[in-house]
């Protein structure tokens, strides 16, 4: 049967518009408006109003309610009265059966009915957050964010804290109310392990009745009027007398990552050493330059205290620099006390990334990441950044014992990966006052290390996100006892483009995801087969009798013989391998 035939050919089409967006976006409620739709053409009997398509399979409140919106809208643009929703339409039918016809009776008051509330969440809750993080994103554009881009986008509007728990004893923060959103379709969730997040159309319909609520626009209008041009304030160096715990003073930076996006180009894919640049370094004099930390504006004790750790780094005498950060929770630059030093050798800013990150953990976020994927993604991520000294700092706090005995073993198993498969400084605090102290003697020595000898800086112009890490390795071998850096832009323009992998990038990744296959080895079997393609040709060329069956389980293990220690390849590994990469 063609729609046109259909009984209620307007709610169909309608309906069928819905879901076409829907399939689309590989959306799960794409299912439920396929069953709607079906169900609808199917039906023979024709109705005025939405709301009586509940007794319909595949027709809900939510909606009902829609397809109500939709009929208002269409009315209005036609001159058409909008039908009488049924409910109503039935209890003047009851009051005038009551009334029995007579005129002289006194006309009772219509029974109101009582309409389903239309969804709206609590001004500045977890989920109120959340869908107005996610309204940040084009509407009808299939994009969507990860949870840290949305918890950075949705932060703002909430009151609680998306990474901190308000009770340490829990495991829940405001980032528990994604699940509500979920299961109400407001959001849907894609990708394994990392997932990424968009809304719904009910979810864009959600941001349109908040956007109308008094409590938003008085919010809004307030942001808007307190907006000024900000300078950036003056730079005192650590050494300075003047410490007095004022957090105006508190370095904050303009120059968010995102700025410098295209500072560094992607550039063409390199394979070998040979295809490597060669450049001179611009030399820093030592003495023309300070050495600063930097701090992740996400980097809060509690929602009532989001300035503690910047306000007690003031008083320990270290006066962070505030900034979103793409890698990392903590780093270091050298900032050149003439502003142009660098721009009068080619390069840009007047900022130098020194070889340290800190990477801060609570136990229960680590618990979270080791949970949903994030624990390897960050892990990774740090390893592309091409810092050589990464501290990944652990903040025990008190937890609720059978909670934390469930996960004990997986958090010391990821405690030692990282030690020995990563070969990150693994720092175990025991509250957030020790992560300060700690930092501030970090910083003391790094200044000492650091402003007394020269820094040598890569030209940015030789810098593309293909050849960035292989560069830096090469360096390392070459000249072991020098030390190259690159200008902050650079380095945030290259961790701008971190999503945007390479096939080497990806081809890793994938390997990583047989259990037992670490990080070494998975660089071994990419040093010996550039590309999957390469991969499963070699698989392929085994042959499909049983000797070829045998070849192709124990080609890894053969090929790669000479490796040792943590590097070698395991002949059940090996046949590991062979079942996911060629059928054996």
């Amino acid at each position: 049967m063609e729609d046109s035939e259909c009984a209620n050919p307007q709610f169909l089409a309608w309906v069928k518009e819905w879901l076409d967006v829907a399939r689309e976006r590989n959306s799960k409620g794409a299912t439920a408006y396929r069953n709607a739709y079906e169900s609808l053409k199917a039906c023979p009997i024709a109705f005025e109003h939405p709301a009586s398509l509940q007794q319909l399979k595949g027709f809900g409140p939510k909606l009902c309610e829609r397809l109500e919106g939709k009929l208002k809208q269409h009315c209005r643009q036609n001159g058409i009265p909008m039908p009488e929703h049924p409910q109503v339409k039935k209890a003047n039918e009851r009051a005038l059966n009551e009334q029995g016809g007579d005129e002289d009776t006194e006309t009772r008051p219509k029974k109101r009915t009582r309409q389903p509330k239309a969804y709206v969440p609590a001004f500045r809750s977890g989920a109120y957050a959340l869908i107005l993080g996610l309204s940040s994103l084009p509407e009808d554009v299939s994009s969507s964010l990860t949870k840290s881009e949305l918890i950075e986008a949705s932060q703002s509007h909430c009151d609680a804290s998306f990474t901190a728990p308000s009770d340490p004893t829990k495991f829940y923060t405001a980032w528990s109310s994604m699940k509500t959103l979920v299961q109400k379709e407001l959001v849907y969730e894609r990708g394994r392990p990392l997932r990424r997040y968009a809304l719904t159309d009910e979810g864009w319909a959600v941001v349109k009745r908040i956007k109308e609520t008094t409590q938003w626009q008085e919010e809004n209008n307030a942001n808007e009027s307190s907006r000024r041009p900000q300078q950036p304030p003056s730079i005192t160096a650590a050494g300075d007398q003047d410490l007095t715990p004022d957090v105006s003073e508190t370095l904050t930076a303009v120059d968010e990552p995102s700025f410098y996006q295209n500072v560094v180009s992607d550039g063409p894919l390199v394979q070998e050493d040979a295809d490597l640049p060669t450049f001179t370094p611009i030399r820093i004099p030592s003495g023309s330059f300070t050495v600063h930390l930097v701090l992740d504006v996400r980097e809060v004790r509690a929602k009532t205290d989001r300035d503690y750790m910047q306000e007690e780094l003031v008083k320990q005498g270290v006066k962070p620099i505030m900034r979103s950060l793409e890698i990392g929770d903590v780093q270091w630059i050298a900032k050149c006390h003439d502003s142009k030093l660098l721009s009068r050798h080619g390069a840009e800013g007047d900022e130098i990334v020194l070889d340290w990150i800190v990477e801060r953990k609570r136990l229960d976020d680590l618990i979270g990441s080791i949970k949903d994927g994030r624990f390897h993604e960050q892990k990774f991520r740090l390893n592309r950044s091409g810092v050589r000294k990464v501290v990944y700092l652990i903040e025990d706090i008190s937890m609720d014992s059978a909670a934390y005995q469930r996960y004990e073993e997986a958090v010391q198993s990821a405690i030692a990966s990282t030690q020995v498969v990563n070969g990150y400084f693994v720092k175990r605090t025991q509250k957030i006052d020790d992560t300060i102290k700690y930092l501030a003697r970090l910083t003391a020595m790094l200044k000492r290390t650091y402003e007394s000898k020269p820094l040598n800086v890569i030209p940015t112009k030789i810098i593309t996100a293909q050849n960035y890490s292989r560069l830096i390795q090469h360096l390392r071998e070459k000249e072991p006892s020098v030390r190259y850096y690159v200008t902050y832009p650079a380095f945030a323009s290259l961790a701008s483009k971190s999503e945007t992998m390479t096939l080497r990038d990806v081809f890793l990744k994938m390997l990583m995801t047989t259990k037992g296959l670490t990080g070494e080895r998975a660089l071994e079997i990419q040093r010996k087969w550039k590309t999957p393609y390469d991969f499963v040709k070699a698989f392929h060329v085994c042959g499909t009798d049983e000797q070829g069956k045998k070849r192709k389980r124990d080609l890894v293990s053969s090929e790669l013989s000479h490796l040792v220690g943590r590097k070698k390849m395991s002949k059940p590994l090996s046949h590991k391998i062979a079942e996911v990469w060629g059928d054996a």
